[in-house]
């Protein structure tokens, strides 16, 4: 393998890392939200989670 194949996997790996870690942050965040909602929708009067995707 020459170093141009090298250098390739070790940018390729890198990327990878950078989407698998902004996927978490997104899931993280959309966790985050439903607890909040969830916490918050009975104070304010809002249709509990489980309403809203029940259809």
């Amino acid at each position: 393998m020459s170093w141009i194949g090298v250098i390739l996997i070790v940018v390729g790996v890198y990327l990878a890392f950078k989407v698998v870690s902004f996927l978490l942050k997104v899931a993280m965040w959309g966790l985050v939200l439903a607890g909040v909602y969830w916490v918050v929708a009975p104070l304010v009067g809002w249709p509990p989670l489980t309403q809203l995707f029940a259809g």
